[in-house]
């Protein structure tokens, strides 16, 4: 088991809404990314002959990704978590690798779920997760989303459990939480435990309750607490779960959720709409910057003429980058893309709510997220004034240079 200091960044959050809970017919998959505010990494893997386009939400320093979607409309988050099962010593994949492979080469949330138990399997989970020379690792926990359903994948060491969401809403906050409704599972996920002396071997196997540290650290029982504040904030909307319903969930600062404390800060957020009518677009919102309750959630669909967004691009260093040079994390590089420094000015200036530029700034954010949710009505409608398909690939990239204009 790793050890965990008083930073240690340990509150991401995931969050599925699946029909009815959804207010129309759509999966609807959300996550917010917390890591330090100043941040296939180690190993190589076999190739596979085709690979999706993706979308990431990553940490500028590694390969994988925190949070992320595909072409086929499958989004996928993952959490860190602790258990009995000691974390591996060396390098091996990261979570957010299995995330990024999950990502380009499964088409259904099922089809990824088995790409990063398969690569479980084969290469393990290992190696550190922050940018820093003491090693920090853990194992994950995944949130996996497409059009028509939802899993829960949660692991230990090479160990997992799975549970299918067809229905109703679910989310995860850095603890395992899939009890006995299991869907499926490692052939030797039971005896394994049997074996450790964690369960009897006789009546109902709680994966969460066998699996889980017997005295938790602080911060996991505020992982706890957020866990049920999440929860119940779905409750509260149940059959009513809408885009705007998860971006409100995203922001919420009283539960924790929306995190700005310790050293560790949300630095980016994610919400997808996954329609169920194949005509229709999956449409991604992100942020790309900290702080979802001072950012803007701009819209990312799959089309032709989709290109990466210069502004939230980190800078790239080559061999010469803290991270390939061994021993690794031994200094540290400015890796802050041209939106997230304008935004952190414009953070500033929005934080001192008596200045007029900030007032006026924060207006000039919800003018251009409203015109985001806009585009994304007229799409389910397929009302008019909809923007026409070929121009859909560049929306994101506009949205990011409204906004990277605004902060000028």
């Amino acid at each position: 088991m790793a050890s965990m200091s008083r930073d240690t960044p340990c509150s991401c959050d995931c969050f599925v809404s699946v029909p009815p809970a959804s207010a129309i017919p759509a999966v609807i998959f959300a996550k917010n990314s917390d890591r330090p505010r100043d941040e296939c990494t180690y190993i190589e893997v076999d190739q596979v002959p085709k690979t999706h386009a993706v979308i990431l939400s990553r940490p500028s320093w590694l390969w994988g990704a925190e949070m992320g979607a595909n072409e086929h409309g499958v989004c996928i988050g993952n959490e860190a978590v602790w258990t009995k099962e000691p974390v591996r010593a060396g390098e091996a994949l990261l979570g957010m690798d299995l995330l990024r492979l999950a990502l380009e080469r499964g088409s259904t949330a099922l089809e990824a779920m088995l790409v990063i138990t398969g690569l479980l399997e084969r290469y393990g989970q290992g190696g550190s997760c922050r940018e820093d020379p003491a090693p920090f690792c853990y194992h994950n926990t995944f949130l996996l989303a497409d059009r028509t359903e939802a899993w829960v994948l949660e692991t230990a060491g090479r160990l997992w459990a799975a549970q299918r969401i067809q229905a109703g809403a679910r989310n995860l906050s850095n603890q395992l939480s899939i009890g006995v409704d299991i869907s499926a599972e490692h052939p030797e996920l039971r005896s394994h435990a049997q074996a450790q002396g964690w369960w009897g071997g006789q009546g109902s196997f709680d994966f969460a309750q066998v699996f889980s540290l017997t005295q938790q650290p602080v911060r996991m029982e505020a992982a706890k607490a957020r866990f049920r504040a999440g929860r119940e904030l779905l409750q509260q909307r149940q059959g009513d779960i809408t885009v705007e319903a998860m971006m409100d969930i995203l922001r919420d600062k009283d539960s924790g959720i929306c995190m700005d404390s310790g050293g560790f800060r949300t630095t980016a957020s994610m919400v997808s709409i996954l329609p169920r009518d194949l005509k229709r677009p999956c449409v991604h919102f992100l942020t790309a910057t900290p702080d979802p309750s001072r950012s803007v959630f701009k819209p990312f669909i799959f089309g032709e003429g989709v290109t990466q967004a210069p502004q939230v691009l980190s800078p790239t260093f080559g061999a010469q980058d803290p991270v390939r040079t061994l021993p690794r994390f031994q200094t540290q590089v400015d890796r802050r893309h041209s939106l997230y420094r304008g935004h952190q000015v414009a953070l500033g200036l929005m934080e001192a709510e008596q200045q007029e530029r900030g007032q006026k700034l924060r207006q000039k954010q919800h003018d251009l997220e409203r015109e985001g949710l806009e585009v994304l009505w007229g799409l389910l409608a397929a009302g008019e004034g909809t923007p026409p398909p070929q121009q859909l690939g560049s929306l994101f990239q506009a949205f990011v240079e409204r906004e990277g204009q605004a902060y000028a």
